[in-house]
């Protein structure tokens, strides 16, 4: 069984499936996923993201800001998103972060809802999902600054080595997407050799960033399974011993999670 640990089950195309994320979800299921994880990235879609996770047994949730959605005249309230924790599907808080390629002139606004995210699993004690991308040095720092006792991820992991190796050491999980697919990732194909075992997730981020043969395409949680396919091809092992790692990973980092074999 595979478990797609980060996906945007809200805001998947369907056109595929005839407009039918009940369709598209027994697609992903056909080819062996048996979990989804369905992430939240504003208060706008907090509501469908638990509301997704009450519907379908094998979907769970987490609930947070993204960093390119923070506002300047609404940052999250931590009483807010605390609440919203406390709703039984919501596993998970995020996706969180910081990402200064679009927006290095919000730096100081995302690093102040990051640093509310790392309140809330501190208080809480749910992992992190994190969202990094040009910003690698303060992402690492806050992380330090937090030393939170829980682990986390970095989703749709993009970064080289010494990034990973530094998140590692922190406790965190590498979770990797289709972009390890693409022709010019070999840096990334490196890392995903070398993150050790225990500590690898896969996904989609669907309904973005397909992995080749459907680059260009909308993304579909059912192409988590060519994610993993193409993982343990690289890695040198089989494709029934990476499902079964990856899967008791995400039990392991995501306890709250509802996943059954």
């Amino acid at each position: 069984m595979l478990v797609d640990s980060h996906c945007h089950l809200d805001r998947l195309d369907l056109a595929a499936h005839g407009g039918s994320l009940d369709a598209a979800l027994d697609a992903a299921r056909a080819c062996g996923v048996g979990h989804f994880l369905c992430i939240g990235v504003s208060a706008d879609n907090a509501a469908a993201v638990k509301a997704l996770a009450e519907a379908h047994s094998d979907v769970d949730c987490s609930v947070g800001v993204h960093p390119l959605d923070v506002e300047p005249d609404a940052v999250p309230a931590l009483d807010w998103l605390l609440g919203e924790l406390a709703h039984p599907r919501v596993v998970a808080i995020g996706e969180t972060g910081l990402d200064y390629h679009y927006q290095p002139e919000s730096a100081a606004l995302q690093q102040q809802a990051f640093r509310l995210h790392l309140e809330a699993a501190r208080l809480t004690g749910k992992p992190l999902v994190v969202h990094t991308r040009a910003a690698r040095a303060d992402t690492l720092q806050l992380l330090r600054e937090a030393a939170l006792p829980q682990a986390g991820v970095l989703h749709c992991f993009t970064e080289d080595w010494e990034m990973a190796r530094a998140a590692l050491d922190l406790g965190f999980y590498i979770s990797l997407s289709g972009i390890v697919t693409f022709r010019n990732a070999e840096a990334l194909r490196e890392v995903a050799r070398r993150v050790p075992a225990d500590r690898l997730l896969v996904e989609t981020d669907a309904p973005y960033l397909a992995p080749v043969p459907h680059r260009g395409k909308p993304n579909l949680p059912q192409y988590v399974r060519e994610v993993a396919e193409f993982l343990a091809e690289l890695r040198g092992v089989s494709f029934e011993t990476l499902a079964e790692q990856t899967t008791d990973n995400f039990r392991r980092l995501f306890p709250l999670a509802r996943v059954v074999c």
